[in-house]
């Protein structure tokens, strides 16, 4: 056994003839260990060196069995095993483009425009290269190559951003902008909003982030959650240690909300002693690509006002309604329209809509009917983060202040919208008439945002390798599909689904073209599929 110096100097029983020896032995061990390590450094192979480094690491404490269990029971789909698979697949592709009956991989799992080829819009870029490069705006090309109207408002956001766009600014977002995406609040909605009241955030999942890690006390605190949801709920509540409650969506309905069976879901779980905290609701929906009605958010409204929960409302793809006669209508809104006193948290992002400005990570969480002292501990939390980056306040302002009509963008910026979101709306069209076509599919069309999640009836001979394999049987038809044509959609499973229902989410980002040959690719896998399985 070894023994530290202190432990050997304590030894009742030790002589000192003992514990010279001791001493000398632990000296040639450590010139032995010096020895080592001076051959391993010098050693042609470098093989010494790598097994001294994984003993380092062995040896640090720090293992899979140490951290968090909450960080390694937590799981985000989106972003999951058929992922990492398309990662390996695609450097492969690169060393040997014959290696796989396909030459590139189309990521198909995630609302991403830009990375399928979607242009930025014009003036979000322009405003933002006069920030980045304030010189511009004084020299003489900057009257040729900016509107008149992009220059001011590159002037007006520097006026008020201290330090400009490489400096830290207040914790929720510069003043300025946040009074820019409060007049866009007030504009759609035509109510009054209080820039006291909004964070600008790091996109909307950081104002998911602050709400659960602010009101997620313990295992009994619940949320009560769309299934099928979009996989931050589920991921947050349980990285913060929450329960999630889920409400099913009716997909025979169109993917509608029962508030019934919502307040059978929410009386029994407080029958069992949870904590019922919070409503999410994601609209329009992510995966299901519903879009609610004025009606059903009414009831959810007067829900949350009698049962005494937050709502929480996901509205990151407002711009992206395609169904004939419906509209967005936000949940500030229909709570101030009916008189109604709730707490809400509404969410916002510049990733979705038509501008699909992703890697900009800009975003707003806007708060009413909470207490002060709930919020200054919020602003607390938010603190901690310094500021949210400075790009994504000025896209977030930006994009709730967009050109108005008059100015000399406006032509461009409305053409750009409006080609962005017609093209959207036929590629979803494309899509599902496509899925539709498919033996044993059935998907009902997107309302909204930028996905399909089309139900798949699965032969039983797939169900039995999937169990053999260890693996949900919509994620082995998800990787299959990867492998035979490169690509890239998300189990259902990774969103909740009801019992023995299989379903994947897919977008329909891909340019025009190109969704014509993800339909045409998925066919003609999907008939060998189902013909292999019979």
């Amino acid at each position: 056994p070894t023994h530290t110096p202190a432990q050997v100097s304590s030894g009742s029983e030790c002589s000192t003839s003992t514990l010279s020896t001791l001493l000398r032995a632990a000296r040639r061990l450590t010139s032995g260990v010096r020895r080592t390590s001076a051959v391993a450094a010098a050693s042609a192979s470098g093989l010494e060196t790598r097994v001294a480094k994984t003993q380092i690491r062995t040896m640090s404490g720090i293992t899979i069995d140490t951290i968090n269990s909450a960080v390694k029971d937590m799981q985000y789909a989106v972003r999951g095993a058929i992922v990492s698979k398309a990662g390996e697949i695609e450097a492969a592709l690169k060393k040997d483009p014959s290696k796989y009956p396909f030459d590139k991989i189309v990521m198909c799992n995630i609302g991403n425009p830009q990375s399928l080829g979607q242009k930025p819009i014009t003036f979000y870029r322009q405003v933002l290269a006069l920030c980045d490069f304030p010189d511009m705006l004084d020299s003489k090309e900057a009257e040729t190559l900016f509107p008149a109207d992009v220059r001011k408002r590159a002037r007006d956001i520097l006026a008020n951003t201290k330090g400009g766009t490489g400096a830290y600014s207040e914790s929720k977002g510069v003043a300025f902008l946040r009074e820019m995406v409060a007049a866009g609040i007030e504009k759609r909605d035509g109510h009054p909003c209080d820039i006291n009241d909004l964070w600008l955030t790091d996109g909307a999942s950081v104002g998911c982030h602050f709400l659960m890690r602010t009101l997620i006390r313990d295992e009994n605190d619940a949320f009560l959650v769309p299934i099928p949801q979009y996989p931050l709920y589920s991921a947050t509540l349980t990285l913060y240690g929450g329960t999630l409650l889920p409400y099913y969506l009716e997909e025979e309905k169109g993917w509608a909300l029962d508030v019934a069976a919502l307040k059978k879901t929410c009386d029994d779980a407080r029958a069992a002693g949870k904590n019922v905290r919070a409503l999410v609701v994601i609209n329009p929906g992510n995966p299901t690509g519903a879009a609610l009605d004025l009606a059903n958010q009414k009831e959810i409204v007067k829900f949350c006002e009698a049962e005494n929960l937050l709502l929480v409302a996901d509205e990151v793809y407002q711009e992206n309604v395609y169904a004939e006669g419906k509209s967005f209508t936000s949940f500030k809104k229909v709570m101030r329209d009916e008189g109604a006193t709730i707490a809400l948290a509404s969410l916002q992002s510049t990733s979705k809509g038509f501008y699909g400005e992703c890697g900009r990570r800009g975003g707003y969480m806007e708060l009413n009917g909470f207490d002060k002292e709930v919020m200054d501990q919020l602003y607390k939390l938010a603190s901690v983060g310094l500021c949210p980056n400075l790009s994504g306040q000025i896209v977030m302002g930006l994009v709730m202040r967009p050109p108005e009509e008059g100015d000399e963008s406006h032509a461009l910026f409305k053409k750009e919208r409006d080609d962005i979101l017609a093209s959207l709306k036929r590629r979803a069209k494309t899509l599902v008439d496509g899925l539709n076509a498919l033996e044993g599919v059935a998907c009902n069309p997107p309302e909204g945002a930028m996905y399909a999640f089309p139900r798949i009836t699965l032969p039983a001979k797939h169900i039995e390798e999937a169990a053999t394999n260890g693996m949900a049987p919509d994620a082995l038809y998800c990787m299959k599909l990867l492998e035979a044509t490169g690509i890239v959609v998300v189990p259902g499973s990774g969103f909740g689904q009801a019992e023995n229902t299989w379903h994947f989410r897919t977008t329909f980002l891909p340019a025009e073209a190109d969704i014509v040959d993800v339909v045409a690719k998925i066919t003609e896998f999907h008939g060998k599929f189902m013909d292999a399985n019979r």
